[in-house]
């Protein structure tokens, strides 16, 4: 069973592996900017980086299912994205930055899933949403942590003092893998997860994953609400740069204010997802995505200003935290008799990079054609469908004791 020891662990690692992704934000696009590449090549470095993490999700998710020791594959994919770090710091040239946005994209394709992998393997299904929601709090402060101390540093250090602190990062979440202990293995075996992947049953194969209905489902309601989401926050905060001062104070308050929300409801929305089911929590959290949406529209066609945006920005921290619960969880659900949890998480990753990618070609089309309000009401409707999505075809994936709840479309 799971011991103090890998508790603390298993805390750590969500705490230093989010502390890491935070050092590759904003600050990279600054620190190129900063180093003289125009907007068109820092853009073009990026989405490198976003094409490579959309390739690498699924082949991430079933490496981690394919490797029985996941702790020495976290720790090298860890590695690897220190290695990243130090090159963009040092190494601020075109060949070497695409080279570090390929690296730090496939390791975060490896980190994710692997988490999740060691934290059912020491919780088991049945306890797993509740711990997903300590996991959630922990990444969450990770983030408000990070982003403050990289925001100070970046402020009385050179420039690249940022990358360096990152990759510096990489040591204490390297030790958090080291101090979870492998023997603490759950006495919870029903999860074919959990297992050897040797031990698996032999007539089950990974591409199986994707006859489950209940994936296909999460994977549709998951674009659409990336569309809605992805360019919200953006669309907002460009547009209010132009009607307040201390743009850069604001943008870091809405990010931190995200995390820090997060990290006080996360173990609440864990408990809840294994009390009420699965879908009700999920359709609460899809349902604050609009209503963010909808204020935010109603802010810019009347009066703009920051302390309202940073307000609204609470209902972002909870549809965030119920997605982000949900990847993994529901991943579990469908793949408990197939054990390629991974994959799933993979697949619905990729879900996740498409659409983000047609949120912001969108947005930017919406806002020459409708202006800010028109474009922020848009991504609501979107969310709308969203909701309106989840509500018909997703079922209610619960393993327990809970009757298994049927979606409109199912009953009809």
């Amino acid at each position: 069973m799971e011991s103090q020891q890998s508790r603390v662990g298993l805390n750590a690692l969500n705490f230093f592996s989010a502390a890491v992704q935070t050092g590759f934000g904003p600050y990279v696009a600054v620190w190129l900017i900063q180093r003289g590449w125009s907007q068109t090549d820092v853009g073009v470095a990026l989405s490198v980086g976003t094409l490579a993490g959309m390739v690498g999700q699924l082949p991430g998710g079933w490496l981690v299912d394919a490797v029985h020791r996941k702790h020495a594959l976290t720790a090298a994919a860890l590695t690897a994205t220190g290695v990243a770090a130090l090159i963009l710091a040092f190494l601020p040239y075109l060949v070497p930055v695409w080279l570090a946005e390929i690296i730090h994209a496939l390791a975060a394709c490896i980190i994710t899933p692997a988490i999740a992998a060691m934290t059912l393997r020491l919780c088991g299904h049945t306890a797993y949403s509740e711990r997903l929601g300590m996991n959630g709090r922990y990444a969450s402060l990770g983030n408000a942590v990070t982003a403050g101390l990289l925001g100070l540093c970046a402020w009385v250090l050179p420039e690249q003092a940022v990358f360096v602190i990152t990759s510096l990062l990489v040591v204490p979440a390297v030790w958090a893998v080291a101090t979870i202990r492998q023997e603490d293995c759950t006495e919870d075996d029903t999860h074919e997860a959990v297992k050897h992947p040797r031990d698996r049953p032999a007539h089950r194969r990974p591409w199986h994953i994707f006859r489950e209905s209940g994936l296909h489902a999460f994977a549709l309601c998951t674009v659409l609400f990336h569309v809605s989401n992805a360019a919200m926050l953006t669309v907002a905060l460009n547009a209010l740069a132009s009607h307040v001062r201390n743009t850069d104070a604001i943008v870091s308050a809405a990010i931190l204010v995200p995390q820090l929300v997060g990290a006080a409801i996360s173990p609440y929305m864990g408990t809840l997802a294994q009390r009420l089911g699965r879908r009700p929590v999920l359709l609460a959290g899809f349902a604050a995505l609009p209503l963010r949406g909808l204020l935010l529209a109603g802010l810019f066609a009347t009066h703009p200003a920051a302390v309202p945006l940073l307000l609204f920005q609470a209902l972002d921290a909870v549809s965030a935290t119920v997605f982000g619960l949900m990847v993994p969880l529901i991943a579990a659900d469908v793949t408990r008799q197939s054990g390629y949890m991974n994959l799933a998480i993979g697949s619905i990753g990729l879900a996740v990079g498409i659409g983000a990618t047609i949120s912001t070609a969108l947005a930017g089309w919406m806002a020459d054609v409708a202006g800010v309000p028109g474009t922020l009401f848009g991504l609501a409707m979107v969310g709308c469908g969203a909701v309106v999505l989840a509500w018909w075809i997703l079922p209610e994936t619960h393993p327990g004791d809970l009757p298994r709840q049927q979606t409109p479309a199912m009953a009809a």
